[in-house]
């Protein structure tokens, strides 16, 4: 079933996302190397069964398998002549599993950092990233989404770039924005959640927050201090299971489905209404994520 993120946020009840999207793309065989978007045309069905897996568990918003989807990131692995292609196709795989749903899903296109790093420090400047992001954001639109997700972010300008990409080719269309905390509890390009949060409250997003990184602790940290600045904004928090570790040629991550049951509850304590997971987290996570929420 379609459902708006308007109409979810407005029931005041917590709202639950998915999970991870690579970790599940691990699991059934994606090559270590190989671009997770070129599953969306190479295949589909694995990705279909993806978002019906997090939709059976509950999620109420999907995000879709376009986390690296921009021109930028594309060109790392000779593809950049395929942006549109695979970004129309993630969004068609989400899309079909929200309308076959029998509850309501919200379908979010995401849309990850370039890889590059922006000018000054870097060689990528705004209206470059600017002009990927339009692209991308013009081709999940087209593709079927309701929400643009712009998530993973360190760099507040390449925030900025991408909001104004998605303005740009889809005025109407609500915008999330999450950063990742990872840098003792700051991006890696030293922002922290409450100048985070104060800037992107100025950009007029649906929602706002903080994703990945290093466990449910980290998160937590950071939705508690950007609700200590913007108390009025809708947070989002979707952490990872846990500290990421190498075990052989795999990263492991520790926290089970109870463990993250109970960080859902404290972030929502906390100040965070979209609540999900990411890296390391599977349906079974999201499931007692949700139950934890609706016993509350």
């Amino acid at each position: 079933m379609n459902a708006t993120l308007q109409e979810l946020i407005a029931t005041g009840e917590p709202i639950l996302t998915d999970g991870g999207m690579g970790t599940m793309l691990l699991s059934l065989g994606l090559p270590r190397g190989v671009e997770p978007e070129l599953w969306n045309v190479e295949r589909p069905e694995e990705i279909r069964k993806i978002h019906r897996g997090y939709i059976e568990a509950g999620a109420q918003i999907i995000l879709t398998n376009s986390l690296g989807g921009n021109r930028q990131r594309l060109s790392f692995h000779g593809l950049v002549d395929r942006v549109v292609e695979l970004n129309i196709a993630a969004a068609g795989l989400a899309r079909a599993e929200a309308e076959a749903a029998e509850a309501s899903v919200v379908v979010a296109g995401s849309m990850g950092p370039t890889g590059a790093v922006m000018a000054p420090l870097g060689d990528l400047t705004f209206e470059q990233a600017k002009l990927a992001f339009v692209e991308q954001a013009g081709s999940l639109v087209d593709g079927g989404v309701d929400v643009l997700w712009i998530e993973t972010m360190s760099d507040l300008e390449e925030v900025r770039a991408a909001v104004e990409g998605c303005r740009q080719v889809a005025p109407d269309v609500p915008i999330v924005a999450t950063m990742t905390f990872d840098t003792h509890g700051h991006t890696v390009m030293g922002v922290s959640p409450q100048t985070a949060a104060e800037a992107l409250s100025d950009l007029n997003l649906m929602a706002l927050g903080g994703n990945c990184g290093n466990g449910p602790d980290e998160i937590e940290a950071a939705i508690e201090k950007m609700h200590s600045v913007v108390p009025d904004v809708i947070l989002v928090a979707k952490s990872n299971a846990g500290a990421p570790r190498i075990e052989g040629d795999h990263q492991v991550y520790d926290a089970t489905p109870e463990i993250m049951a109970d960080h859902a509850l404290r972030v929502h304590h906390l100040g965070a209404r979209i609540i999900g997971a990411c890296c390391g987290s599977t349906p079974e996570h999201i499931r007692a994520m949700g139950r934890a929420l609706q016993r509350e």
